[in-house]
């Protein structure tokens, strides 16, 4: 919580007008008993019903005072805590899209969720209850116990033994429910996690026909959150009672021992009632400041939970002098280039050395885990390469922005992935300002407006979340014309034609030659029949370079290729 109050100075003048009128309305509150005493003690017992009157309208107008303070109080308190819940949400937001994939692994996609959602939302309410309790509730204790020791001093010494009690309660409470509140917030992770796996699953779930297991799953991890909240709350039940009971001994025994002494005549009717009030303003400051422990402790975890998030340092970073490329367009190497993911024993790619140049295509192809997709991700620095350089245009791209170096590169990923909106929004995506005629050229090279013209509404067709009501092969096409109507430098297409039928897919490369002729084009794939017209070949094998040139050549040299050229075409298709 420390940490994140840092943040709070865009509120100062807020949170000072929330003390000033916290102080005006602890003031008329402590000074209302004092009238009180004065109507009972003056008025009442003597008769005089004039000033009963005079005092009533003063005690009134303090009141309406009261009653004032305390809107105006909620009203910019309130402004302060969802003005502070917004910018937190605005600041994880922005740092978690500015972290590379490593930090997303580490993290987790479900808790950056309940981050974002639900411990901010945590913080948001305990600064509103922060301004509006903690604040008053100090000024209204002390404030009570000087006019309580001023009406009478010695029946102060039943407080003494109260105050302490409810003191010994809170912390308690506090010290056994702090671990729980911990444990709470990961358990509603767990919930989250499994809740999203299923959800965005749920074809491969009913395809197996584990929907029994996944309702396990969720079932298991509800109970274990549900468990914990009741374990919490058990703990925080006992509070209310507890002070209640603390508090309605406590008049009983001001009661008693007040009247000894009013029979005594060392106090007056009007006093003892106006120092009830004063016991119970004090006492029920107490209560308040429990219902801040009994938030405090998950405000504490979800803050501390928010700091890791804004403390995390992404690993790629943008040069403190960025260099300018050149103005040659879509040059690109790889230059003895080594890259092993975090806690992987063996490096994904090894020594990866090739250039690839505009008007040319280059397809990159290998078994599954050669590492056919971690090279591509490295052209736009998703990844940093432990040893070696990638160079776009001649220049290392650490050392130009990520702003610039991927405004070069039109990236189409290995799972489409497709936004709410219509299909003219995802197209132009990529490309601010794109004319209605760019977004249709790209659809048409995509081979797109197959499906698109079919649909009543165009391009104006909605796409449902994540593109689901979609097919694979339209997904894919879909993202291949967002990356089209960019007009990059380079290219990189990550087997984004697994989805196309071989008839789709020859009319789509046949279209894109002319479309990317001044541009490098990268491309990853299965099927031979994709990569056998490329201008040079990519082989992996194992993270390292098997072989390197156009097919023929290949075929002649590179037993790895031969291999997969073997296994997918008959003798005649390939010669």
């Amino acid at each position: 919580m420390l940490k994140l109050s840092r943040f709070l100075s865009p509120y100062q003048w807020l949170i000072g007008g929330v003390l000033v009128v916290l102080l005006l309305q602890s003031i008329a509150e402590l000074y209302l008993p004092t009238l009180m005493a004065d109507i009972i003690d003056t008025g009442v017992v003597k008769g005089n019903v004039p000033y009963i009157w005079r005092v009533g309208e003063v005690m009134l107008l303090v009141a309406l005072g009261s009653a004032a303070c305390a809107v105006i109080a909620s009203y910019l308190s309130a402004r302060v805590g969802v003005g502070y819940g917004r910018d937190l949400r605005r600041m994880v937001f922005t740092r978690v899209e500015s972290y590379s994939l490593h930090e997303f692994d580490k993290l987790g996609t479900a808790t950056l969720i309940t981050r974002s959602t639900n411990d901010v939302t945590q913080v948001q309410n305990v600064t509103i209850m922060i301004l509006r309790m903690v604040v008053s509730a100090p000024i209204m204790a002390v404030g009570g116990l000087i006019m309580a020791v001023n009406k009478d001093a010695q029946l102060t010494l039943v407080l003494v033994i109260a105050i302490p009690v409810l003191v010994g309660l809170i912390l308690i409470i506090f010290t056994r429910g702090m671990p729980l509140f911990k444990a709470l917030q990961k358990k509603l992770d767990r919930v989250n996690l499994v809740l999203r796996e299923g959800l965005t699953g749920i074809r491969v779930v009913r395809a197996f026909d584990r929907v029994s297991y996944e309702q396990g799953r969720f079932e298991d991890a509800n109970r274990d959150l549900t468990n914990t909240s009741i374990r919490v709350n058990q703990i925080m039940a006992f509070l209310m009672p507890a002070m209640m009971l603390t508090m309605n001994i406590t008049t009983l025994v001001i009661v008693w021992f007040g009247g000894l002494r009013i029979d005594a005549g060392h106090m007056q009717v009007g006093g003892l009632f106006a120092f009830m009030q004063y016991a119970m303003q004090i006492l029920f400051s107490m209560v308040m400041m429990s219902i801040m422990f009994i938030m405090l402790p998950r405000a504490e975890v979800s803050a501390v939970r928010i700091n890791e998030v804004l403390e995390t340092v992404p690993e790629i970073n943008d040069p403190v002098t960025p260099a300018t490329a050149p103005v040659t367009r879509g040059y690109l190497r790889f230059d003895d280039v080594t890259f092993s993911y975090h806690g992987a024993e063996q490096p994904a790619l090894s020594h990866i050395s090739f250039e690839a140049r505009p008007g040319q295509v280059t397809a990159i192809i290998g078994g599954t885990g050669s590492g056919k997709s971690t090279l591509v991700n490295l052209i736009p620095r998703f990844y940093d390469v432990q040893s070696g350089r990638v160079l776009i245009d001649g220049v290392d791209i650490r050392s130009i922005t990520q702003e610039d170096l991927r405004s070069r590169i039109g990236f189409v990923p290995q799972k489409a992935v497709l936004f709410t909106g219509s299909i003219a929004d995802n197209i132009s995506y990529g490309a601010d300002g794109a004319t209605d005629d760019k977004i249709r050229r790209a659809a048409t090279v995509a081979q797109a407006m197959e499906f698109i013209k079919d649909l009543p509404e165009g391009l104006e067709a909605n796409v449902a979340q994540g593109g689901a009501n979609l097919s694979g092969g339209q997904k894919q096409r879909l993202s291949i014309a967002r990356a089209l109507a960019r007009r990059p430098e380079v290219y990189v297409f990550d087997d984004s034609f697994s989805a196309l039928d071989f008839k789709t897919d020859s009319l789509l490369r046949a279209a894109l030659k002319p479309e990317t002729s001044d541009a490098t084009v990268l491309i990853v794939a299965q099927r031979v029949s994709t990569v056998m017209t490329a201008d040079q070949i990519v082989v992996l094998d194992d993270g390292r370079v098997a072989g390197l040139g156009d097919h023929h050549t290949l075929m002649g040299s590179c037993p790895v290729y031969r291999e997969i050229v073997e296994s997918q075409l008959s003798q005649e298709e390939y010669a």
